[in-house]
């Protein structure tokens, strides 16, 4: 029961014996409940008065009009670009926005739970997520798309992202270019940071390299950026260039460069990863690589209004070109 003394979606479930998620299932009248569970749902239901029966089964000609979004770091600037575009679209689709930051994933009141007690239509998670429980029990009945990420991968779940493997390659196939070989890689953790270290290390061996290959992995906060670009910076002989698994660690690489006294891009040359706004700002004008957050996010709202729209349909996986974006922060090692 809430404050008020009234049923909850969750006193439904725990009568019921299912999860929260099918419950909402249930009353959004989609598919994918057993005619058992259907009905031991809206006994629930009427049991506990969670609403009037036939307001109770209204519902499953109702749509909210509104989504839930799951942000994975809102720290990496990138995301307020996204989130930009993915409002932009929403609302031309009559379409609101509940938006939640990750860290309630991983708690034993997730913050999934908003969303499925508000009955939204449909879940966007946006950038790399941890798959608990929670979000793969909530994605296999409500719709739901990744946008700038890979997890959850489940057969329901469309995708849409940067081609994270291609992009990588091609920062270091910049870098080549330049005349450089001591290319080292500052990592993240999640699928997406993988396919960018694969991308980094099968480029790096494609061109006879493997002895250089040098990769220190970052847990995507501050201090771990920070830890993992002083360890890079460190080394003997140090690299001459340095590929950020994001915008925001390009930068905080940068920041600690110039406080040992070393001088980008002269002594070591730093490329991002996103094109974020904190890329685009002059005085950084950091290389990057451009994952064009406009059309990913307009596409993976195009992406989730179908699916709402056809809860069944086949998964999709679109992967967008990334494109390098060269600025000051690379140039040839001195």
């Amino acid at each position: 029961m809430n404050s008020n003394g009234r049923p909850t979606i969750v006193d439904v479930a725990r009568r019921a014996g299912v999860s929260k998620s099918l419950v909402s299932l249930v009353l959004r009248g989609q598919p994918g409940a057993s005619d058992a569970n259907r009905a031991a749902v809206m006994r629930a239901v009427d049991e506990l008065g969670y609403r009037t029966n036939a307001a109770a089964r209204s519902l499953a000609a109702q749509r909210t009009h509104a989504v839930g979004a799951v942000v994975s770091d809102i720290r990496n600037p990138w995301f307020i670009d996204l989130l930009a575009a993915v409002r932009a679209e929403l609302a031309a689709n009559g379409l609101s926005l509940f938006l939640a930051e990750d860290f309630g994933l991983t708690t034993g009141a997730s913050v999934l739970d908003a969303f499925v007690e508000a009955r939204v239509d449909g879940l966007l998670c946006l950038g790399t997520l941890p798959p608990t429980a929670a979000l793969i029990d909530v994605a296999r009945s409500l719709p739901t798309v990744v946008a700038a990420g890979r997890e959850p991968d489940l057969p329901n779940v469309d995708v849409v992202t940067g081609d994270d493997r291609l992009g990588a390659a091609r920062a270091v196939e910049h870098l080549l270019a330049l005349g450089h070989r001591r290319i080292a890689h500052l990592a993240g953790t999640g699928r997406a940071a993988d396919l960018r270290t694969a991308g980094y290390e099968e480029e790096m061996r494609r061109h006879g390299l493997d002895d250089n290959i040098q990769v220190v992995v970052s847990d995507r906060s501050e201090a771990g950026d920070e830890h993992a670009a002083a360890t890079l910076l460190a080394s003997d002989p140090r690299p001459t260039a340095i590929l950020a698994n994001n915008d925001y660690a390009a930068v905080l690489t940068m920041s600690l460069a110039q406080s040992l006294g070393l001088a980008i891009p002269d002594d070591v040359s730093i490329v991002g990863y996103d094109n974020s706004y904190l890329a685009r700002i002059g005085y950084i004008g950091l290389t990057t690589l451009d994952n064009n957050y406009t059309d990913l996010g307009k596409l993976a709202v195009q992406r989730l209004v179908s699916r709402i729209d056809a809860p069944d349909s086949a998964r999709t996986v679109t992967l967008l070109d990334p494109t390098l974006v060269r600025r000051r922060t690379t140039a040839a090692p001195q």
